[in-house]
């Protein structure tokens, strides 16, 4: 008898990515558009500021958790066999290696970009002309000047408090006449005011200079009895990840709100400094901040990069930048008659930014006003500055509506937004849940209930995006607006599970996590296995921003060996290799970063020519399958099942924004040469136009067809 053939270990490392790696490759997608010499000049200094922002993040939460990590002696390798330790050492490379890119970008590319085009960025004060200098001198006398705070250190005077993520310049003084030994000054740069200082120029030049040069220019102001031996800017990061005991808080929101005031003040896990520092400046706060070699970047070039979205604003540029976009009306949402009468007639897939957020809006709004409303349930999680949703919702509980609304207090970097929001819906009128314990509710869904003649009738939206009005011009979301019987009553379970844990026995047509979302997707995946070993159709297609769940990854593996061919858009992490023999030949994987930022997800399943279609709030993470309330949705009537299939064809077919993960886990740019040229986001720009111009054709013409023929 033959020797059972050995089954494949899946789950085996080398098969796997490591997360914080494979996040770096995309910080490095972002930076190669800001190379990228056929985008407009100030796109390329937006795109280049946005890796600096990302950084930023990074370090605060994942280098800041594997430090977390190696100082209590946790060795348990990932998914791709590293330690803690060996992590970080990879990254200490990498990121060093990012943050030269990001600078080389920078000084060699863009400055002088910049100088052609008419804008000089004046790189040190020392360069100043004399009128120039005493402009700048008069600008720190009446605007500078009176903010700051400067900091000496003595006996008397302890290290002062750096905050998280400020700009501060040190120094080296001495006493005035004195040979006594050198002291440690500090003054932070101001926030409040603009960066970026404009000095007036009589030459078609404009002239730019940083705040941080005009006060080191003008130091000695600050420190009248001193000598500046030396002064150079320098920038910590600390960790900002909240510990929230959340089984032991008797009031999550006070938790938070005590938790927040820890953030500024973190341990200190990156300093950067100014390449040409004093070296006995820099020993001083490397020793007061507890520095190691590994966590210093020395900076040729501005500390803190995302000043350039600040110099992207900057009037008089137009030409240098793309043209804006104004998101279009959805087709379906014109015309007389109330919201909930057209949703009652279709269900109504809404594309965003391409498609404008004002129905979502609107949604709300009437419902506020609606006699016959009766009830408003809604999950929050991030929200924008002066949200219309959050006044709408005020305004039905004043109306005497039941309006249920859960903020997530636990959405990062957004917890203080979210507080204050809280504290207003609850002076409304309106029952605020703080999330539930131990998981965060990133799910996106409204429930308007409504008194009709033929009796109650529920009105659902579900979203892949947040319900800001403000990053849906940015991101791009599907959602789903609908009155569908089941999806209604689904919709009722979710809000009665998330304010009473009261689940219910059976659900409709919605799957949550972390109840058994990640079943139902390991179900579809082993479904697709089934038919390709039986010889039927099989074909998975999933969008999604990260994917590094080790099960999903694993039953992708399987489905492939079987003969699945699978196509993946992933815009961030992806663990999963491609292109290993007997294991993902039959994967394909891309990335697609270009001027919206890919957020939505949206999965196919060929189901044996049968077609299911999903979308939802959840990536293919441990923490949203297992950590988070997150829901995953189905589109079930054909006209829109063919839009869902055109959005997954363009991107498919994307040769401009495009890029393909190689089986030597790196990422290159879709070779588009012989073929014609598409942009999907520039794509789906036009479509909305010619639809909402009343092209209809146009553009039925292109998401009508029978089958959706993708190169394998």
């Amino acid at each position: 008898m033959a020797e059972k053939e050995k089954k494949t270990d899946y789950t085996n490392p080398k098969y796997y990515s490591n997360r914080e790696l494979s996040w770096i490759l995309f910080n490095t997608r972002v930076l190669n558009e800001a190379r990228d010499k056929t985008i407009p000049l100030f796109e390329r200094l937006k795109f280049l500021s946005i890796t600096a922002s990302n950084l930023d993040e990074f370090f605060m939460i994942r280098v800041a958790s594997l430090k977390d990590m190696v100082a209590v002696k946790y060795d348990k390798p990932d998914i791709a066999g590293m330690t803690p330790q060996e992590q970080l050492a990879e990254l200490d490379r990498v990121t060093h290696e990012l943050v030269n890119a990001q600078y080389s970008t920078y000084t060699r590319s863009l400055l002088p970009l910049l100088e052609k085009n008419g804008l000089h960025v004046i790189q040190t004060h020392e360069e100043l002309t004399k009128e120039e200098g005493e402009y700048v001198d008069r600008y720190f006398k009446n605007n500078v000047y009176p903010v700051l705070t400067p900091m000496a250190v003595d006996s008397s005077r302890p290290f002062p408090l750096i905050r998280n993520k400020s700009l501060n310049i040190g120094a080296l003084v001495r006493k005035k006449g004195e040979e006594k030994e050198l002291e440690f000054a500090t003054v932070q740069v101001p926030s409040v005011l603009s960066r970026i200082v404009e000095i007036p120029s009589h030459s078609d030049v404009r002239k730019v200079i940083l705040l941080e040069e005009i006060i080191e220019k003008n130091i000695d102001q600050l420190f009248l009895s001193y000598d500046i031996v030396c002064a150079h800017p320098f920038r910590i990061m600390r960790n900002a990840d909240l510990t929230i005991e959340e089984d032991e808080a008797a009031d999550l929101l006070k938790e938070i709100e005590k938790q927040l005031k820890k953030r500024q003040w973190g341990k200190a896990i990156r300093l950067e400094v100014e390449a040409g520092i004093d070296k006995r400046l820099l020993k001083i706060i490397e020793k007061e901040l507890h520095i190691k070699e590994e966590d210093l970047y020395r900076i040729a070039g501005p500390l803190d990069l995302t000043f350039l979205m600040k110099m992207y604003g900057m009037e008089g540029f137009d030409h240098l930048k793309k043209p804006g976009y104004t998101p279009q009306p959805v087709p379906e949402m014109e015309g007389d008659g109330s919201i909930f009468e057209k949703i009652r007639k279709e269900d109504i897939l809404l594309f965003h930014p391409y498609q404008t957020f004002t129905p979502v809006v609107d949604f709300i709004k009437q419902a506020a006003k609606d006699p016959q409303v009766l009830a408003i349930k809604q999950t929050l999680y991030r929200v924008s500055g002066n949200s219309p949703i959050i006044a709408a919702l005020a305004q039905a509980a004043e109306n005497g509506k039941q309006v249920s609304v859960l903020v997530e207090l636990k959405a990062r970097f957004d917890e203080e937004n979210n507080i204050v929001w809280a504290k207003m819906l609850e002076k409304a009128g309106c029952h605020v849940i703080y999330g539930l314990v131990g998981l965060k509710t990133h799910s996106k869904i409204t429930l308007v209930v409504r008194q009709e003649e033929d009796g109650i009738a529920r009105y659902v939206h579900l979203g892949t995006g947040n319900y800001n009005d403000a990053t849906a011009k940015l991101y791009t979301d599907t959602g789903l607006l609908t009155c569908s019987e089941a999806i209604g009553e689904d919709a009722t379970a979710v809000f009665n599970m998330l304010s009473g844990y009261s689940e219910p026995r059976s659900w409709n047509k919605l799957a949550l996590a972390p109840l058994w979302l990640k079943d139902r997707f390991l179900s579809l995946i082993g479904r697709e296995t089934e038919y390709a070993r039986q010889g039927r159709k099989a074909k998975i297609i999933a969008k999604v921003n990260s994917l590094c769940d080790r099960d999903i990854i694993a039953a992708l593996y399987e489905a492939s060996t079987a003969g699945v061919k699978i196509h993946l858009i992933v815009r961030g992490v992806c663990c999963l290799r491609v292109g290993i023999p007997g294991v993902s030949e039959n994967i394909k994987v891309r990335s697609i970063v270009g001027n919206f930022l890919e957020h939505s997800r949206i999965f196919y399943f060929e189901n044996n020519g049968e077609p299911e279609f999903y979308m939802g709030s959840a990536d293919w993470m441990p923490r949203n399958l297992e950590r988070r309330v997150e829901i995953l949705f189905p589109i079930e009537k054909e006209e829109l099942k063919q839009k869902v299939m055109h959005i997954l064809d363009l991107q498919l077919k994307d040769n401009v924004k495009a890029n393909v993960l190689t089986k030597d886990n790196t990422y290159e740019k879709v070779d588009g040469r012989g073929k014609e040229r598409l942009d999907s986001q520039e794509a789906f720009c036009q479509e909305a136009m010619e639809r909402a111009a009343g092209r209809e054709e146009a553009y039925h013409s292109r998401i009508f067809i029978p089958e959706i023929h993708i190169e394998e």
